[in-house]
C-alpha cells in the first residue's frame, strides 16, 4: 500500500468523525456546561464566583465531563496524552539547567555588546528574544530577559516600552519556529507526527520574516523616541552582573489568558531569590575588604609583606580547592550545552521528541551528581496537571459534536489549497484563538483542519498543521491577553520600581 493510499484512507477516516451528528440534546447541554465552566476559568482564573485557579478548574472541567456521563472514565483516561506531558516535562527540566549554566547570562550580555544605538537595540532584543523563545519556550525568555531589557534601557536612559514590546512580540513570533517554542507547538508536534526538522523548515522562513517585520513596524512607530540621543558616557562594560540573574519557575498556565493579578504567580519568588543573590554578593565583597585589611595590616611600616605571613598551607590548599570548584563548574556547564544540543541534534534527527527530552533531562540530572529535587522543584507541576483537565475536558466537548457541526459549517470556505481558504482559516483561528485560548483550539480543530487537508494531498495536511502553528501563536500578539508572554513582561516590568529610567529631562519614570 502506497503512502499516498494510507494519506487517503486516513483523510477518510477523519472525515467521518468530523461528519458525526450532535449528540443526545442531553450530552449536548451537559458537556456544553462542562466546557463553559473550564473556559471561564482558563480565561478568568479569578472569577469572584469560583476563584478556584485554572488547574483546579480544568480538573473540575474534566470531573463534570465524566460526572454527566459525556464521556465514560475510561475515555477520559484515554484521552491523557502523555507524549505532550513527557515532551513538556523532558523541556522544562532542560531549561531549568540551562539557567543554572547561566545560558541567559550571556544572553542579555549579548543585547549590549558593542551596541550601536537604539534601532540597533531594538534588532538585538527581537532576535534574541526569538531565537531563545523557539528553543527554551517563550515563557521562560520573558521571564528571564524582561530584567535585561529594563537594565539596558536605564542605562541608555531610553523609555523601556519600545523594547519591552519589541521582547513579548518576538517572543510570541519567535517560539511559532519549533514545536518546542510553546505548549500548542508541542500539541500539534505529537499529534501531527511532523518531525522536528520538518516542523523548523516550514516555520523558519515565515518566523524570519514575521520577526524582520516586527522590529521594522517598532522602529517605524517608534522611531523620533528612538533618534533622540542620549546625554550619558559611553558605557563600553558588561551591563548585567551574574548574580542579576533572578531564578525563574515555569508559569503555571502557559494558555493564551492569564489576568492579571495571577499572571506572575511563578516568578513570585524572584524577589527573594534577587535578595538572596545579592546577599551573596555583598558577602563576597565583605570576605575581599577584609581579607584586604588583613593584607594591609600584616604590612612592615616600609610599605612591604612580611614574607612568613604571605601565604601558609592552609591558604593554597584553599586556592587549589577554588581553582578545582571553578573548572568543575565549567566542564559542567560545558556539559549542559552539550546535552542540550544532542538533544536538538536528535530532534532534528527524527528521534521520538518526547523520549528525547527525557533522556536530556535525565541525563542533566546525573551530570549535576547532586540532589536533584530543588531543580525538579521549578518544574510547573501544576502545568502538567491543568493539561491533563484540559485534554479530557476537550475530549468531551469533542463529544457532544458542536466543534464537528461549525467545521462543518466553516470546512468549504476553509481549503489549504487555495489563498481565499488559508485567509478564511486563519481569521478563524486568530478568532478562536484570542476568544478561547489556542492551546484549547489547536485541541479542537487540529484533527478537522488536518482532515480536510488530507483528502486533497499529504503535503496539505502538513501545510495545515504549519498554518495553525503559526496563526494559533502570532495571535498572541493582538492583545495584551492574547499571550501569557505579554502579560508576563508587563508584570515583570511593573514588578520592577528600581529599574526605573530617567529621560533626557532628567525626570525619573
Amino acid at each position: 500500500m502506497t503512502e499516498r493510499t494510507k494519506k487517503e484512507k486516513k483523510g477518510r477516516r477523519f472525515k467521518t468523525r468530523t461528519t458525526m451528528a450532535l449528540a443526545t440534546t442531553y450530552k449536548v447541554v451537559l458537556g456544553s456546561i462542562a466546557f463553559a465552566i473550564f473556559w471561564a476559568l482558563a480565561v478568568f482564573p479569578a472569577v469572584p464566583l469560583l476563584p478556584i485557579g485554572r488547574t483546579a478548574g480544568s480538573l473540575l472541567g474534566a470531573t463534570l465531563m465524566v460526572l454527566f456521563r459525556v464521556i465514560t472514565p475510561d475515555e477520559a483516561y484515554a484521552a491523557i496524552d502523555l507524549p505532550i506531558l513527557g515532551l513538556l516535562f523532558g523541556t522544562m527540566v532542560v531549561s531549568v539547567y540551562l539557567e543554572r549554566a547561566d545560558i541567559f547570562k550571556y544572553l542579555g550580555n549579548l543585547l549590549s555588546w558593542k551596541s550601536k544605538g537604539a534601532k540597533d537595540l531594538i534588532c538585538r532584543i527581537c532576535l534574541v528574544s526569538a531565537i531563545s523563545s523557539a528553543f527554551f519556550t517563550n515563557d521562560t525568555s520573558c521571564v528571564i530577559l524582561t530584567e535585561f531589557v529594563l537594565k539596558i534601557a536605564r542605562q541608555h536612559n531610553l523609555p523601556p516600552h519600545p523594547f519591552l514590546l519589541a521582547l513579548a512580540s518576538s517572543a510570541n513570533i519567535g517560539s511559532s519556529a519549533t514545536p518546542i517554542g510553546n505548549p500548542q507547538n508541542l500539541v500539534i508536534a505529537v499529534q501531527s507526527k511532523v518531525s522536528f526538522g520538518d516542523f523548523l523548515v516550514g516555520v523558519l522562513p515565515a518566523m524570519l520574516v514575521g520577526v524582520s517585520v516586527n522590529a521594522l513596524i517598532l522602529i517605524i512607530m517608534y522611531w523620533r523616541l528612538l533618534s533622540v540621543h542620549k546625554d550619558e558616557e559611553d558605557g563600553t562594560g558588561e551591563i548585567v552582573g551574574e548574580d542579576d540573574v533572578s531564578s525563574h519557575r515555569f508559569s503555571p498556565a502557559t494558555m493564551s489568558h492569564i489576568s492579571a493579578s495571577n499572571s506572575m504567580d511563578h516568578v513570585q519568588s524572584s524577589p527573594n531569590n534577587i535578595n538572596g543573590s545579592l546577599a551573596t554578593h555583598l558577602d563576597s565583597i565583605r570576605n575581599r575588604i577584609n581579607s584586604g585589611d588583613q593584607l594591609e595590616s600584616q604590612r612592615s611600616p616600609c610599605g612591604s609583606i612580611d614574607s612568613n605571613d604571605i601565604s601558609t598551607p592552609a591558604q593554597f590548599s584553599e586556592e587549589k580547592e577554588s581553582k578545582t570548584e571553578h573548572w568543575k563548574n565549567k566542564m559542567w556547564k560545558l556539559c549542559v550545552y552539550l546535552v542540550t544540543i544532542g538533544m536538538l541534534v536528535a530532534l532534528l534527527m527524527g528521534l521520538n521528541m518526547s523520549w528525547t527530552a527525557i533522556t536530556a533531562s535525565l541525563a542533566l540530572v546525573v551530570l549535576d551528581f547532586k540532589d536533584a529535587r530543588p531543580c525538579l522543584e521549578k518544574v510547573s507541576y501544576s502545568l502538567l496537571i491543568f493539561f491533563c483537565g484540559m485534554f479530557i475536558t476537550v475530549e468531551g466537548f469533542k463529544k457532544t459534536g458542536i466543534p464537528s457541526t461549525l467545521w462543518n459549517f466553516m470546512e468549504p470556505n476553509a481549503k489549504v489549497d487555495r489563498v481565499s481558504g488559508i485567509a478564511v482559516l486563519a481569521v478563524v483561528i486568530i478568532l478562536l484563538s484570542n476568544v478561547a485560548s489556542n492551546v484549547p483550539t489547536v485541541l479542537v480543530l487540529g484533527g478537522r483542519v488536518a482532515a480536510s487537508a488530507a483528502a486533497i494531498s499529504a503535503s496539505e495536511e502538513k501545510k495545515a498543521w504549519l498554518i495553525l502553528a503559526w496563526v494559533s501563536t502570532v495571535a498572541g500578539n493582538l492583545s495584551l491577553l492574547g499571550s501569557a508572554a505579554n502579560l508576563i513582561v508587563c508584570e515583570q516590568a511593573r514588578r520592577a520600581p528600581h529599574l526605573g529610567y530617567v529621560n533626557i529631562n532628567g525626570r525619573q519614570h
